[in-house]
């Protein structure tokens, strides 16, 4: 089949080679341009630009396809079956959505229509939802609204991070995407219930609140533990809490309750076990208590 590919980042990736690997012939791979990156800020393709180019495969990296018809004109020259669309990061128009003969079809990382939008995999852990999965979906001109066509499921334990999560989903709608384009699926319209919508994240977003209840503290450590990741202050320097558990205690948020490094919540505590101050190495709690004097009463946050 003779397809475009169409993605930015690591989550696409399995699905780009699955699909040159099953022998479809990849016109065209679009994905983000080139940005800085990294602690030199050193440019650097984004991760499909580069698997692409190892694959000898053709990329195209506009930085806007909204009113730029000479990249619809483009896109509709190569003539294709069907598009396959991963976390890209550009809304298509719609002489885009039409050009392909079965369409552009959508790899998305949710149930839908249930964390619709650009980060369902966080909102899902960050939610405490029982289970997410992968949607194959028939795009059209609106945000993940398209019919649905195929769809997998995975469970979220209580100990599943958003970085576990993404890579089994990542392998999840490689599989189903092209099991899709072997055996077209009757598209089912989304239901109206139980829509929800999961925002853009931003760095400040990490920031711990510690009047919310610890359990959602416990579940915001784990959904953006790749990124934006979770941190607090401590004596003014950024403490960055890479893993925690839920744990006994009261007293006023924010403060240390014991030699344990148990903080108090909202409501319960939140047992630190593995942390890292700026500028120094990511260590266990126990490691970093040798090296810190934190007496009970001591303040995150403050």
């Amino acid at each position: 089949m003779r397809l475009a590919f169409m993605g930015s980042p690591d989550f696409a990736v399995p699905a780009l080679r699955a699909l040159h690997a099953a022998g479809h012939e990849i016109a065209a791979v679009y994905s983000q341009p080139a940005r800085p990156a990294g602690r030199g800020q050193s440019v650097r393709p984004c991760p499909v630009h580069a698997t692409a180019e190892a694959l000898g495969l053709p990329v195209r990296t506009p930085p806007r396809l909204r009113m730029v018809a000479e990249e619809w004109a483009a896109f509709e020259a190569l003539n294709l079956d069907a598009a396959v669309v991963a976390a890209y990061g550009l809304i298509l128009p719609p002489p885009m959505l039409a050009a392909p003969k079965r369409g552009c079809l959508n790899i998305h990382a949710s149930l839908l229509p249930r964390w619709r939008g650009a980060a369902p995999i966080h909102a899902a852990v960050l939610a405490g939802d029982g289970e997410t999965g992968i949607t194959i979906m028939q795009m059209d001109a609106g945000l993940d609204t398209g019919a649905m066509l195929r769809r997998g499921t995975i469970p979220i334990g209580p100990h599943t991070t958003t970085a576990l999560l993404h890579d089994a989903l990542a392998e999840m709608g490689a599989r189903l995407i092209l099991e899709e384009l072997a055996s077209p699926s009757q598209p089912m319209a989304q239901p109206d219930e139980g829509m929800t919508y999961a925002p853009k994240l931003s760095r400040d977003d990490g920031r711990i609140d510690w009047t919310q209840d610890a359990a959602a503290i416990e579940r915001r450590v784990r959904a953006f533990d790749a990124w934006p990741g979770t941190f607090s202050t401590l004596n003014g320097a950024v403490l960055k809490i890479l893993g925690a558990e839920t744990a006994n205690g009261d007293g006023a948020p924010g403060t240390i309750l014991d030699n344990s490094l148990t903080v108090a919540c909202g409501t319960g505590a939140l047992r630190l076990t593995r942390v890292q101050l700026a500028g120094r190495a990511a260590m266990d709690a126990a490691a970093f208590l040798r090296g810190q004097k934190l007496p009970p009463g001591t303040c995150l946050g403050a």
